[in-house]
C-alpha cells in the first residue's frame, strides 16, 4: 500500500501600529500600518515510493501599509505591501536522483537554476485607489475574497493578483462589485505571470479574467449573492449563493448554499483549441471528444 503522509504547521503574530484615529478624516488620519510575522512548516512523506521527502521552514514578514483618502468630492488614496521570506531549513535538490530529500518542486521557495531553493525571496507592491462617495476603485495588487475567486494563503506568502476593481455600497442593502485582472504572483514567486486554469499544465495562458457580482442583505438574516466571471479563451462561470442565519434560543443557525455552473469559452470550446493547451485538468471518459473543456456544475452546503 502507497500511503503519503504531509503536514503543514503555521504559526502567525500580528501587530497593529495604528497611524491616526479610524474616524478621522484624510489620507493621513484614516492610514494604517501592521506588520505580521508567519513562520511556515511543511513536511511530506511519499513513503514506499521513489519520490525524496520534502522537509522545509520559512519565516515571513509581512508589511502592509493602508491610506485614508483625500479630502474633497474625490478622494485619493495608496495602499502598500512588503514582505520577504526566509529560508531557515530545506536541503537537497529538485530532480536529483536518489536523493532522500528535496525541496518540493518550488512549493514554498522559487527555485535556482540548480534546482536549490533560493534563500530568501521578496516583494513591493502598490494598489492606487480612488473613492467617490461610497464606490471605491482600486487598481495595483488585489487579494480578492469573492466566491468565484480567492486570493490563495495556504503558503508562506499569498498569492497576488494585478489588475482593477470597483465596489460600490451606494445603495442601501447592496454591494456590488466588478473588475477585470491580467496577471498573478503565485505563492512561491516574485515574478508575475499571465493566468490559467490551476492544475492543468496549460502552455496557454490569458491575460483577461472580467467578473462582476452582487451581495443583497433581503433581511436582517438573508443575504442572496450573484457573480459572474470569465477567463478569456478558458471558460465562463455563474454562481448563486444564499447566506441565512436563523436565531436560535440559544446561540444560531448558519446556512450557507453555493451553486456555481461553468461552461468553455473561446479556444476552449473547440478541440483544435484545446490541444493548443486551452484546457481543463479532470475525468472525461476514454476516448471523450470533449477531453480537457470546461463543462461543469458545483453544488454545496454549509450549516454552522
Amino acid at each position: 500500500m502507497n500511503k503519503r503522509l504531509s503536514g503543514g504547521l503555521t504559526l502567525s503574530c500580528l501587530s497593529l501600529l495604528p497611524l491616526g484615529q479610524v474616524d478621522a478624516a484624510g489620507f493621513i488620519e484614516d492610514s494604517k500600518a501592521t506588520l505580521g510575522f508567519r513562520t511556515f512548516y511543511m513536511n511530506q512523506d511519499d513513503r514506499n515510493s521513489d519520490r525524496p521527502r520534502i522537509d522545509e521552514t520559512g519565516q515571513a514578514f509581512l508589511f502592509e501599509f493602508k491610506s485614508g483618502f483625500t479630502e474633497g468630492f474625490v478622494g485619493f488614496g495608496l495602499d502598500v505591501i512588503a514582505q520577504e521570506g526566509v529560508r531557515l531549513d530545506g536541503g537537497g535538490r529538485a530532480g536529483k536522483a536518489g536523493a532522500e530529500r528535496a525541496p518540493g518542486a518550488g512549493s514554498m521557495f522559487p527555485l535556482k537554476s540548480n534546482g536549490k531553493s533560493q534563500e530568501d525571496y521578496g516583494r513591493l507592491n502598490a494598489t492606487g485607489k480612488m473613492r467617490i462617495s461610497k464606490t471605491i476603485a482600486e487598481v495595483g495588487v488585489l487579494r480578492p475574497t469573492l466566491p468565484i475567486l480567492k486570493s490563495n494563503d495556504g503558503r508562506l506568502l499569498p498569492q497576488l493578483f494585478h489588475g482593477a476593481q470597483v465596489t460600490s455600497n451606494e445603495f442601501s442593502n447592496l454591494t456590488l462589485v466588478g473588475g477585470r485582472l491580467e496577471h498573478s504572483t503565485e505563492r512561491n514567486s516574485t515574478d508575475s505571470q499571465a493566468l490559467f486554469i490551476s492544475g492543468a499544465a496549460n502552455n496557454q495562458r490569458s491575460n483577461e479574467f472580467y467578473y462582476g457580482g452582487v451581495d443583497y442583505k433581503a433581511t436582517k438574516a438573508l443575504t442572496l449573492q450573484y457573480y459572474y466571471s470569465n477567463l478569456d479563451d478558458f471558460y465562463e462561470q455563474h454562481f448563486f449563493g444564499l447566506v441565512h442565519n436563523w436565531a436560535l434560543p440559544v446561540g444560531a443557525l448558519k446556512s450557507d448554499l453555493r451553486y456555481w455552473t461553468s461552461n468553455s469559452d473561446g479556444a476552449n470550446g473547440s478541440s483544435s483549441g484545446r490541444a493548443e493547451g486551452y484546457r481543463s485538468s479532470g475525468y472525461w471518459g476514454s476516448g471523450s471528444s470533449h477531453k480537457g473543456e470546461v463543462d461543469n456544475d458545483t453544488l454545496s452546503a454549509i450549516f454552522t
